[in-house]
């Protein structure tokens, strides 16, 4: 690592703000084997990173689980998972951070390790190709200093999607070495896909 990427802090934020309406209950409290599956992306990025944080909403400010770990609550409303991210920018600007949705059954350290080997890019967002459609996952990705610039002039714009942000900038894209690490679960059926998919 460049002494330049040493100088610069590294956080991580776990995004536990979404509502879960196609789940019908909270993602981040779903149980594996005795941990939450919040929980087990946290411990992921412990050791990893200098300070993990959990995003959340302000009415998820005083949940049990969320309140194990720090916290940053969103500032902004209805934008989407852009809104965790921008509240972790105004409250530690000089910071890489390195974003997790909490909504990744699969999610492993090798995963993590091989996205953080590539934090020395210039690019301001480093991200895995999708093994379905080869675009960026931003929900899996290196967000660097300073490009908390580029998400605001494409709110502004109106344009509150992270991955077509991460489309439309100067993205490093990187092979994934485990296909299905990024797959996220929303539904029911997701769920028991995921569960038949570990088990067997």
């Amino acid at each position: 690592m460049t002494e330049q990427a040493r100088e610069r802090a590294l956080f991580g934020l776990v995004l536990a703000g979404g509502k879960s309406r196609r789940m019908g209950q909270d993602k981040a409290l779903l149980d594996r084997g005795g941990q939450s599956q919040l929980a087990y992306v946290v411990s992921l990025l412990e050791g990893q990173v200098e300070r993990v944080f959990v995003s959340t909403r302000a009415d998820q400010e005083e949940d049990a689980e969320r309140r194990q770990f720090e916290r940053i609550t969103d500032r902004y409303q209805d934008l989407g998972p852009i809104a965790g991210i921008l509240s972790a920018m105004d409250a530690y600007p000089r910071t890489d951070w390195l974003v997790v949705a909490c909504d990744l059954p699969n999610i492993d350290a090798t995963t993590i390790e091989h996205l953080l080997d590539h934090r020395d890019s210039d690019n301001p967002f480093i991200a895995y190709a999708s093994s379905y459609d080869a675009l960026p996952e931003p929900l899996c990705a290196l967000y660097r200093e300073g490009s908390e610039t580029i998400l605001r002039e494409f709110v502004g714009a109106g344009l509150h999607c992270p991955r077509k942000m991460l489309i439309r900038s100067d993205t490093l894209l990187l092979q994934q070495a485990n296909p299905s690490a990024l797959d996220n679960i929303n539904t029911p059926d997701d769920l028991r896909v995921s569960v038949l998919e570990a088990t067997s």
